[in-house]
């Protein structure tokens, strides 16, 4: 069967002043898929995950989500950064958090019923609707971040972009985290960026390699443990039997 192209990257590159970030980048994710993007700090899977989602323009390429461009595919995808920045003495709710996810959709100045029901099923969807009138930072590291996932699903988006969604918590929240995507992952496209690969190896379909150019591993068996060194160790996890003649300089994600 046929499946429907979320994302479509073509022949991509894209520059900060003038130093070279991503080169000659082409990457197809299907819908229903799980990935997972790996590779050095530095080597731009932040500036792809940016240009998928329309924050920055490529140099040159082509970019299209569900078939039409970044900005105009907005309202489609839920994103959660790595980092969110906020004032822990402001008084804003749990409720108020999840509602932001839901401003591209708003066509007047105020919240409807429907925003707010949409809360409520998003918060359901992370095992945290009993939280909803709470103040968002009496929450513990874990369930804030599971209060910022529902903001990026509160949209009903059809694709989920995660910018290492577990890098501040400990290992037993990033477990749980991890298995919630696998549950939402049976209606909804899920792209995310980390470096815990012996967590999400179980669970991701592909691996995308990202240093400058990108390479895409279908994912193989893991020996149980977690990866030391992301940038220069064995990475023996990833299959590289789907590099091209023109990519054997590329040799792999961490050299």
């Amino acid at each position: 069967m046929h499946k429907e192209t979320a994302i479509l990257i073509r022949d991509v590159s894209f520059s900060y002043n003038g130093i070279p970030v991503l080169v000659d980048v082409n990457l197809t994710i299907n819908q229903g898929e799980f990935l997972s993007m790996v590779g050095p700090n530095g080597g731009g899977k932040t500036t792809l995950l940016k240009i998928m989602l329309g924050l920055l323009k490529p140099k040159s390429g082509e970019v299209l989500v569900f078939g039409k461009s970044p900005e105009k595919a907005r309202e489609l995808v839920g994103y959660m950064p790595q980092h969110t920045l906020y004032d822990p003495q402001f008084p804003v709710s749990v409720a108020d958090v999840v509602l932001m996810g839901r401003l591209g959709l708003r066509r007047s100045g105020l919240y409807t019923k429907e925003d707010k029901k949409a809360v409520l099923h998003a918060l359901e969807e992370v095992e945290m609707s009993d939280y909803y009138n709470q103040g968002f930072s009496s929450l513990s590291g874990g369930q804030r971040q599971r209060v910022l996932l529902s903001r990026a699903l509160v949209s009903n988006p059809k694709i989920l972009l995660l910018d290492e969604p577990t890098a501040s918590v400990d290992v037993e929240i990033e477990s749980k985290l991890y298995e919630m995507l696998k549950q939402l992952n049976r209606q909804i496209t899920i792209l995310i960026v980390t470096h815990d690969l012996g967590f999400v190896s179980r669970m991701v379909h592909r691996v995308i390699c990202v240093k400058k150019q990108v390479v895409v591993h279908p994912t193989s068996e893991l020996s149980g443990t977690l990866i030391q060194d992301m940038y220069g160790h064995d990475i023996h996890m990833v299959r590289h039997d789907h590099i091209s003649e023109k990519d054997k300089s590329f040799n792999g994600c961490f050299h």
